[in-house]
């Protein structure tokens, strides 16, 4: 039998709620696991009931949009809630971290666009263990180049790490990885023609092309899932736009031979 509910305090899932409106894929196993992580210490029943305050439905307001919004490891989301621990209130209007940015880099983490990373610098920037990324090498996910990594390394690398607190391993993302090495075949192989050109100009219509192409593969790859997801009454609306900073058919390029680094 539960104790006397604490005054101006909510329930786990008066907490889910309040949120899924924003984020329809926050749990309750989610937000026990931010809490195992120390990024959330609710207050307890004298039953032993989590009990949330207003100030810790912001602070989760805060640390999700951070995840989907910008893939930013749990690391440096700690960091960001140290500094606003000084306000709590201030999470009402930190919601979405400060500014859009290409996932790729965010401030402070020193990494410059096209840089390439050592070991230490992937992990450190990334948020990652060494195992995790030994296990991510293993399985294909990140390749090195000599004994670094290539710049999209650094969105792979992040963007597993935030899926590891689904209890997503490296060894699921095979089939990803998988699918991005045939989709990045079959674009190389419809501009493989044009490669073959020895016009001044072919390289760059080659590059063109490829991002053209992977934008349209992006696009139709996203739209199947959300059709399946759909069908299997997972989702309410589109989940595979695409994220701020990503709307080129550039970006669209660099994402397709990111995925297999």
């Amino acid at each position: 039998m539960s104790g006397p509910p604490l005054h101006g305090y909510f329930g786990i899932s008066e907490v889910l709620a309040q949120l899924r409106a924003d984020f329809p894929d926050v749990s309750v196993s989610k937000i026990r696991f931010l809490e195992t992580e120390g990024l959330l210490t609710p207050a307890r029943s004298p039953s032993g009931y989590r009990r949330f305050c207003a100030a810790d439905v912001d602070r989760l307001r805060y640390i999700l949009a951070a995840q989907r919004d910008h893939y930013l490891p749990l690391r440096v989301i700690r960091e960001r809630l140290a500094r606003l621990e000084t306000d709590p209130a201030e999470y009402r209007g930190a919601a979405e971290p400060a500014v859009h940015q290409d996932p790729a880099s965010y401030p402070g983490d020193g990494i410059q666009p096209g840089q390439l990373l050592s070991r230490r610098e992937l992990v450190e920037a990334a948020g990652l263990t060494d195992a995790l990324l030994t296990e991510l090498e293993t399985f294909g996910l990140l390749r090195r180049i000599g004994r670094q990594y290539a710049p999209e390394a650094l969105q792979v690398a992040r963007m597993a790490m935030a899926l590891t607190a689904y209890g997503v391993e490296a060894r699921h993302l095979r089939a990803v990885r998988a699918a991005a090495e045939r989709e990045t075949t079959m674009i190389e192989s419809l501009v493989a023609p044009i490669q073959r050109q020895r016009g001044a100009g072919a390289r760059d219509l080659a590059a063109r092309t490829a991002g053209e192409l992977a934008e349209l593969v992006l696009g139709l790859h996203a739209a199947l899932v959300d059709g399946a997801l759909a069908e299997a009454g997972l989702v309410q609306g589109p989940v595979g736009e695409a994220p701020v900073g990503q709307s080129d058919s550039g970006r669209a390029a660099r994402g397709v031979a990111g995925a297999s680094a």
